[in-house]
């Protein structure tokens, strides 16, 4: 059984071979996991192109949803892209947030750092900065960002309370998330619930949609809403690595749905405390 050092160095190495790729590699495997499939071509991500500050060489294709579309982010806020790759997603959040705002890519995989720092660097975004860091231990102080947001990242993580702690802690008073993410309904395989190759492909690691809706509510945060949920379907050809024909039939008919959801959640600002005696008015 792999443990969680076991699992983080397997996606380590797998996110940092997939830095040294081009879009068009990485969509046309599962989430970034692999040439496995000609028929996955964007099975997950979806189409960036209508979005204010997309930069196609900054993308990999390796997203699930569109984060930044519902984030609500207004001009001068603080940013947070947890796990920002080659920095998709910090480009779109820093036209929102102009040239008054900061905003703040962490990630796990030294390869993807320097590849967003470089792709910064050569459009001249001075109010984009990339950290080195695990977002279970985010590299910022508390009550830095105004907002959050993450594309298919939580979902590769082993401890996803340890995460959502973290954002809390990370987010200001009254601050918000939209993340978007794979999550389940119903049990995969075994087979495929133990492949690495489906792990890094953000299928693997992904847990039960009410559970977690429920470590959201958990953390403290309020208004959780689901800004947006769809489908997704895995290719037979992809299946067949790792499942029997008759398996495959069986997980078809199993009832198992695999979900990209995009997730919207405040940090309540801070409850004034209320004067009950003389120690406290003085």
């Amino acid at each position: 059984m792999q443990t969680t050092n076991d699992i983080k160095e397997m996606v380590r190495q797998k996110y940092s071979e997939i830095a040294l790729q081009d879009k068009d590699t990485n969509a046309a495997s599962c989430c970034g996991a692999g040439g496995c499939s000609t028929e996955v071509y964007n099975i997950m991500a979806d189409d960036y192109n209508d979005l204010e500050g997309y930069n196609r060489d900054a993308d990999l294709g390796l997203g699930c949803g569109l984060p930044t579309q519902f984030a609500k982010i207004k001009i001068g806020d603080v940013v947070i892209d947890l796990g920002s790759g080659a920095g998709n997603d910090a480009f779109i959040a820093r036209h929102e947030t102009g040239e008054t705002g900061r905003v703040i890519g962490i990630d796990f995989t030294p390869a993807m750092i320097e590849r967003a720092r470089q792709n910064a660097d050569v459009r001249g975004f001075n109010n984009v900065e990339f950290r080195q860091g695990d977002i279970e231990r985010m590299p910022v102080t508390s009550n830095t960002a105004d907002v959050i947001v993450s594309n298919c990242v939580l979902n590769l993580v082993p401890n996803k309370d340890e995460v959502f702690k973290e954002i809390f802690r990370a987010l200001k008073p009254g601050g918000h998330f939209s993340i978007s993410d794979i999550v389940l309904e119903g049990e995969l395989p075994k087979k495929i619930k133990e492949a690495a190759e489906m792990y890094a492909g953000c299928v693997a690691g992904a847990i039960q949609k009410q559970v977690y809706l429920e470590l959201i509510e958990a953390n403290g945060f309020k208004n959780i809403t689901i800004q947006k949920d769809k489908a997704i379907v895995i290719p037979d050809d992809i299946l067949s690595n790792y499942l029997s024909s008759e398996e495959i039939a069986t997980f078809k008919i199993s009832g198992t749905g695999i979900r990209s959801i995009t997730v919207y959640a405040e940090k309540p600002f801070e409850e004034k405390k209320t004067c009950c005696g003389p120690e406290c008015c003085n």
